[in-house]
Order: C-alpha cells, then sequence, then structure tokens
C-alpha cells in the first residue's frame, strides 16, 4: 500500500483544483456541442440525434463535476482532524461534551468536566458553561453590531460586580525647584464607581432534524441565532437603561447645562429652539458641541444619533455650502459629521422636546461594558416540542465611568 506524504490541505487544493479544471473543460465542451446543435437546428430545421445525446451526457458530466466540487470545498472549510485539533485537550474535551449535550442532550460530559473545574452554577438548573469559542464568537459579533459596545471600552470580569477608584479632580501635582522642599500634595477625590453584570437571555429554538445534521456547526449557528437578541438588549440598555436589572445607559444620568456641570451629571448644550435646530445657521450649535469637549478627549470622539436625526443634520451645510456630513471614506468605516466619525444608534431618541438626541464624546473613557466571562446554555426539549430550546444566558453590565468624557445636545429653548 502507498502511503501519501502530501499534507492534508496541500492534498485538498489540489484536489478542488483538478475538478475545477475538469468542470472548466466539461463547460467548453458543453458549450461546443451547444452550438453545434443550434447551427444545425438552422441550417436542418433539425436537431441531430447523434448531438443531442452528446450534450445529453455532457449536461450530465458537468452536474456531477459540479456535485464534486461542491463536496470539495465543503470538505475543505471543515476543520482538519488530528493536526488542526485544539492543542489543548481539555478545550477539545470541552467542544465535544457540548456538542453532544446540544445535539443528543447527554450532559454526563459536561457535568464531569464543570465537576473537576468545580464550577458552581452550572447543572440542570442553571445550564453549562459554553466552549470558549462559542462565547468568543458571540462577543466578536457584539462588538460588530452593537454601537456602544463598538465604542465603549469592555472588561471581562470573573465576579459579579466590577468596581473602580476614580479621581474626580485629577492627580495631584505641581512644580518645584530642585532643591527645593517637596510640599505635600493634596488629598485627590476619589470616586468609587460599581459596575454590576445582570444577566442577559435569549431563547433559540432549533428542530431535532437541524441539530442531527453534522454538516451543521453548532457553535456557529448559536453565535448567529442570540447574535441579534442580545445585540438589541443592549443596544437599548447602554443608551437608556435605568440600571434596575440591566446596565445604566449615559442618558439615563442627571444632565445639567455645561456652563454649570459638575461630576456626576452629563454636560448639555441648548439647541435654543424647543424639539428642533435653530433656523438661522442650525449647524453652529454642533460646532459649539465638539468644543464643548475638552481637547484631551476630542481626538477619540465621535457623533451619537438615530437614522432620523442624522437624515436631518445630513442636509447642513458650512459657510461655503460644503456638506458637513460625509459618507464613508471605504467599506465598514462610519460617515463623518465636521470630520468625526458618526456612529448610527437607533436607540437615540428622536428629536423631541428637551431630548438630547445627540451625544458626542470619547465613548472609550467615557462609557464602561463589563462582561462577566460564561456564556450558559440549558437544553429545553419539553416546553416547545417538537422544537428543543436553547435558554442561554450572559452576565453583562456597564455605565458612564468619566462624566467628563460625553456631551450631549438638548432640543430644548
Amino acid at each position: 500500500m502507498t502511503v501519501s506524504n502530501q499534507a492534508p490541505e496541500t492534498k485538498a487544493t489540489g484536489d478542488i483544483a483538478l475538478a475545477y479544471d475538469d468542470l472548466r473543460y466539461t463547460l467548453e465542451a458543453y458549450r461546443a456541442a451547444n452550438d453545434e446543435r443550434l447551427a444545425e437546428l438552422e441550417t436542418r430545421m433539425g436537431g441531430d440525434v447523434v448531438t443531442s445525446e452528446k450534450l445529453v451526457r455532457l449536461d450530465g458530466a458537468l452536474d456531477e463535476t459540479r456535485r464534486r466540487l461542491d463536496r470539495l470545498a465543503l470538505d475543505a472549510r471543515r476543520p482538519s482532524l488530528g493536526a488542526g485539533e485544539e492543542r489543548d485537550p481539555t478545550v477539545a474535551e470541552h467542544k465535544a461534551a457540548f456538542a453532544s449535550y446540544i445535539r443528543h442532550g447527554e450532559a454526563g460530559g459536561l457535568k464531569q468536566l464543570e465537576g473537576k473545574a468545580l464550577s458552581a452554577g452550572s447543572g440542570p438548573d442553571g445550564g453549562y458553561l459554553a466552549p470558549s469559542t462559542v462565547e468568543s464568537e458571540i462577543l466578536r459579533r457584539l462588538s460588530a453590531v452593537s454601537p456602544i459596545r463598538s465604542l465603549a471600552t469592555v472588561r471581562t470580569i470573573s465576579s459579579g460586580t466590577y468596581k473602580k477608584a476614580f479621581s474626580t479632580t485629577g492627580p495631584a501635582s505641581g512644580w518645584v525647584a530642585e532643591s527645593a522642599n517637596r510640599p505635600q500634595t493634596g488629598t485627590p477625590a476619589l470616586a468609587e464607581l460599581s459596575f454590576p453584570a445582570m444577566e442577559l437571555y435569549a431563547m433559540p429554538a432549533a428542530t431535532q432534524t437541524l441539530l442531527d445534521d453534522a454538516i451543521v456547526d453548532i457553535d456557529q449557528w448559536i453565535a448567529e441565532e442570540v447574535e441579534s437578541a442580545f445585540a438589541e438588549q443592549e443596544g437599548a440598555a447602554f443608551v437608556s437603561g435605568d440600571g434596575v436589572d440591566k446596565p445604566k445607559g449615559f442618558l439615563a444620568y442627571p444632565t445639567v447645562a455645561d456652563a454649570s456641570w459638575s461630576w456626576g451629571n452629563i454636560g448639555t448644550l441648548k439647541t435654543g429652539v424647543a424639539g428642533a435646530f435653530a433656523a438661522s445657521s442650525p449647524a453652529d450649535i454642533l460646532v459649539d458641541l465638539v468644543y464643548a469637549l475638552k481637547a484631551g478627549y476630542r481626538q477619540n470622539a465621535a457623533f451619537l444619533m438615530n437614522r432620523k436625526t442624522q437624515g436631518t443634520v445630513r442636509k447642513f451645510k458650512d459657510g461655503n455650502g460644503q456638506y458637513l456630513w460625509q459618507p464613508p471614506a471605504s467599506a465598514g468605516a462610519p460617515a463623518t459629521l465636521l470630520g468625526f466619525p458618526l456612529v448610527e444608534a437607533e436607540d437615540m431618541p428622536n428629536v423631541a422636546t428637551d431630548s438630547v438626541s445627540i451625544a458626542f464624546g470619547d465613548f472609550r473613557c467615557g462609557y464602561l461594558v463589563v462582561d462577566r466571562a460564561g456564556v450558559r446554555i440549558l437544553r429545553d426539549p419539553y416546553s416547545a416540542k417538537p422544537h428543543v430550546l436553547f435558554y442561554t444566558t450572559k452576565r453583562v453590565g456597564g455605565g458612564i465611568q468619566d462624566f467628563a468624557a460625553i456631551k450631549g445636545l438638548k432640543f430644548s429653548a
């Protein structure tokens, strides 16, 4: 028996190339036979039987070659066995046990693994920890579709609450001569900020037929199913959540006129007209909003508003007749307003009397999102028979960590 020393990836690539060549040659022969048939129809007012049979055979060969190419391409996308598997045997064992639980409800492997890890809160009532690959994929997708999460600082924690000390007066410092006595610095004013992680859940459903299909990537399917549900709930909570069983949104904090701003409040500027921009030079207030933010925050700042508000500011021009809103410079990039990124968040309020419908700031400094490590999944095959429900939970919190980094535009007189 001859043993091939060719790497699996190289062999798969070669097989695909050969199948593609076969497809190309078969397609050329098929087109030539079809051209011949059309020419016969034009000259003889009827096709030759031999040519028609040849075309039928080529048609079948073309379909078979396409199926072979599709099958090879699918095999190439699957994770390779052996060398391509997870190097950490514990991770591979967890993935295998998790797949068995999701597909067939066999929880013995997960119970044994979580028993070894001395994990608490798992089991039939609380669900089982999803592999790290599933958690990473869910968080990656949320970062791509959740506007605030994509702008804010994100911390992963292992406890239920993240606490952070923050100086509200800045560091105590000063100048002194080389040989002079060092005066005692003043005591900085510290504030302790607390960010509890609240439970967020989604409940995707699947048929047993889908779960039995070995080609379906279960990890990818779960991430896709919970992505939109998690992103929708997070988006609303990070903007206007009241902090009760959910993160506290930045618009839920008290607002004050920026001239009298103090720690613990969001500074705002007024448009001068209730529920609208000023009739004359409406874009001037946007310039004022930009420069209400300290220079240290402006370099990483962005505008935040919903689609309807963006439709209004898109019409504004500067004194030279140039539009202030500019389209994205490349695929995937945000539009800009006054040269700053404009991020669309549908949970921002529409323009109305006394609404804070536009925010501007360095959200990476200003807002903190905390993710408690671990995504838990509980399989429920009974509540919605014949469908299988997957009660998926993660813990997430959020709130303002620097009140000076975010300013708002209030539509009031």
